[in-house]
């Protein structure tokens, strides 16, 4: 009797149900679309520590396994990984694997590539951002070969091959969710928009900055930043000293679809990040209609609507000439459909 077929993904962290929005948002993205595209095949989700209860349950179609790790380190690690180990070994003797996919080169990345090797499985590890830098332990760990590798940009592949000499065979970006967007015009009462958490690398300050020096020639410039993070109180006192409570409002971390649905209102996204692999959220951006300014250009080519400065002093001159700018054109621009996306990664696995 021959077993069902299944493709395995392995995650460090999944929604735990249809509205837990906010967790990897353009990898749960992916696999919706990866699923609805591929009906027949069945999907299953290995998540390593998130959801923190261990449970086993379906997600629109897809089969979840949440081994619920909780984020502890050394020894429980260990204990992860084995009952990681442990679940692969059941699916492999219930379905024929057409595969593994492993989320960011990390210790799903790990455990993926040791289980495939064993037992002779195709594996692949999606480099999806700060896992491209130096120091990723991991990288020594596994020794990928680039045909196993599919790097999220254009940029990350790039940066993956200068710091380790590999290049990844393969450069896939993300895709959106074109379904979650209004299909209804709005206004476009908010001049600046941001979203992500509020971390250093991020560089939220900047942006506090940015919208201070704009201040002169707009006084009355509205901005938003959605996201929760450990640096909310020190830019809620830099808003506070520059005297901007009128113009920045921290809103903290909403649902999904009401991040996209204000990227609709916004004239404007401003990304100051220091570092990306290629953030999904300027996608989202650029279909909302928003002119898109960032420090990170994650592809070799980019649409007309994203402007990318030499350094992070020529930020508000971009963003003073688009403010200026009273005949902006407000068009979705769709770089990558999530169809295209989808069809890629499933080809590598022969679907």
């Amino acid at each position: 009797m021959n077993k069902p077929k299944a493709l395995v993904i392995l995650s460090p962290g999944f929604p735990a149900d249809s509205n837990d929005t906010t967790c990897i948002p353009p990898m749960q993205v992916f696999v919706k679309a990866l699923k609805q595209h591929n009906p027949q095949l069945h999907i299953i989700v290995v998540s390593f520590q998130y959801p923190f209860t261990a449970s086993r349950y379906y997600w629109y179609g897809v089969e979840v396994i949440a081994i619920a790790g909780k984020g502890k380190g050394q020894l429980f690690r260990l204990i992860t990984w084995r009952r990681v180990w442990q679940t692969l070994k059941k699916l492999y003797n219930q379905y024929e694997l057409s595969g593994l996919l492993s989320f960011w080169m990390g210790e799903c990345a790990y455990i993926g590539d040791r289980f495939a090797k064993k037992y002779s499985l195709l594996h692949y590890a999606w480099l999806l951002g700060q896992d491209a830098k130096a120091g990723n332990e991991y990288v020594n760990r596994i020794k990928p070969k680039g045909e196993s590798l599919i790097a999220i940009s254009d940029s990350l592949a790039r940066e993956f091959r200068i710091n380790y000499g590999i290049e990844p065979a393969y450069t896939i970006p993300t895709g959106i969710d074109t379904t979650l967007f209004n299909t209804e015009s709005v206004d476009r009462d908010i001049d600046i928009m941001g979203a992500g958490s509020l971390i250093p690398l991020k560089q939220y300050h900047l942006f506090v900055n940015v919208v201070k020096s704009l201040t002169a020639e707009f006084p009355d410039v509205k901005t938003v930043i959605c996201g929760k993070g450990p640096q909310m109180e020190s830019l809620l006192k830099q808003i506070s000293k520059l005297k901007l409570e009128n113009n920045i409002q921290l809103i903290g971390e909403l649902a999904h679809p009401e991040v996209l649905a204000l990227m609709q209102r916004s004239r404007i996204f401003l990304h100051t990040s220091a570092y990306e692999g290629y953030s999904t959220v300027l996608s989202e951006a650029l279909y909302a209609g928003c002119h898109v300014v960032s420090l990170v250009n994650g592809m070799n080519t980019r649409p007309a609507q994203h402007h990318v400065p030499d350094n992070a002093e020529h930020l508000p001159d971009i963003i003073k000439d688009l403010l200026s700018n009273k005949n902006l054109l407000h068009e979705p621009s769709l770089a990558y459909p999530i169809k295209t996306v989808t069809a890629r990664v499933a080809a590598l696995f022969g679907h």
